[in-house]
């Protein structure tokens, strides 16, 4: 999967000190976004990213509280190197008027994940994220280590989980990182 990654996952785009990772288009590799739902736990969630033909990411789904479920999620692997000038996430996107979390992971074999909720508003919307702002969770709990203070970031995800059963849909234009 290294040499895959490597050559199909990103091209780093480096202007004035922007890396973006990842621009939903015609030629966009979705295929690389993986779903993770509460399925692993034996929840039943179900959830999807398509591209539309406006060449916009979508991520949807139903987030179901059944079996000990309540969440949906997409990942993908990412291979950025982050300079001392990047100091945001940055995504572009239009919600549904729901709570999301973007995620991060400084190395894909943490357990745990980096963590930012956003609140939608049902229009498109650019929402700045401060790294240094992303704290430490795993299985829902916050955790008393650092905050990301990572070099690297190799995942990056979306992740709904509102503590109820919903319908949810996110449109995604681009993530950078600047």
């Amino acid at each position: 999967m290294g040499s895959q990654l490597i050559s199909v996952i990103l091209i780093l785009v480096m202007s004035g000190g922007t890396i973006n990772i990842f621009n939903f288009s015609e030629e966009a590799p979705i295929k690389n976004w993986r779903i993770v739902n509460d399925g692993v736990m034996g929840g039943l969630s179900q959830s999807s990213i398509e591209m539309t033909k406006e060449n916009h990411g979508i991520f949807s789904g139903s987030v179901s509280l059944e079996n000990n479920g309540g969440f949906a999620s997409v990942q993908l692997p990412t291979d950025i190197d982050l300079e001392k000038s990047n100091s945001k996430v940055v995504l572009r996107i239009n919600g549904d008027g729901k709570s999301y979390q973007c995620r991060l992971k400084g190395s894909s074999n943490q357990r745990e994940s980096y963590v930012q909720v956003f609140e939608t508003n049902g229009e498109w919307q650019t929402i700045e994220l401060l790294i240094k702002d992303f704290y430490p969770q795993f299985r829902g709990r916050k955790l008393d280590i650092p905050n990301f203070n990572f070099d690297r970031i190799e995942q990056f995800s979306f992740l709904i989980a509102n503590g109820k059963a919903e319908d949810f849909e996110l449109l995604i234009d681009y993530i950078d990182i600047s």
